[in-house]
């Protein structure tokens, strides 16, 4: 999905969701998010909507903007901002390797945050990772994803405001963690490896 907060405020998405059904959901759902699943999980428990339907509207749209951010990153390596990220067309060799190797993990755990999810989308794009390979592994991270929000929505949306606000924070923690172990295993990695001026004077 499409991570930024520009759209109109959550009373106002739930009133439109109202309104328009689904014809609006999947659109704000690109655009917003979990609290939008939340949001329309929660009217489903009203019975304005299908919960099963919502489930895979949401699901689509989640996937529909994953490949979004994919393809501008993969068709999009000169653009300025791209090159201010890291991904400009110079990095792709070494994306490639990377996204090779632990492409799989990266997608799954980028998923989880939404502070690093644009740009690990971005960069398998870059990285020219295969589109079918890169949709196996985000649907593989959809399905439960989606799934929790729905039944975190239909139970407790009511309180979507305070949601949203524990959305926001838990993400940020998360991130937080992820660069911490990502710079651990940096760490490590360096550490571990041989010494090439150590071999030399052996």
């Amino acid at each position: 999905m499409l991570y930024y907060r520009s759209m109109p405020s959550l009373d106002t998405i739930t009133i439109l969701l109202q309104e328009y059904g689904y014809f609006f959901l999947f659109p704000v759902a690109v655009a917003e998010g979990p609290i939008v699943t939340v949001i329309a999980a929660f009217l489903a428990s009203l019975e304005l909507f299908h919960v099963a339907i919502v489930y895979v509207v949401v699901v689509a749209a989640d996937l529909f903007g994953d490949v979004i951010f994919y393809v501008i990153g993969r068709w999009g390596g000169n653009l300025p901002w791209m090159a201010r990220l890291g991904l400009h067309t110079a990095r792709a060799e070494q994306l490639t390797k990377h996204y090779e190797t632990h492409g799989g993990k990266i997608l799954v755990m980028g998923k989880l945050t939404h502070a690093a999810g644009f740009a690990v989308l971005l960069a398998a794009g870059a990285a020219k990772m295969s589109i079918g390979k890169f949709l196996w592994y985000n649907t593989l991270a959809t399905l439960p994803k989606s799934l929790a929000f729905v039944l975190l929505g239909y139970f407790f949306g009511h309180a979507y405001n305070q949601v949203d606000t524990y959305l926001e924070k838990g993400s940020l923690v998360i991130f937080l963690l992820l660069c911490c172990v990502g710079a651990y295993s940096i760490y490590y990695h360096k550490r571990s490896a041989p010494n090439p001026t150590t071999n030399e004077k052996r």
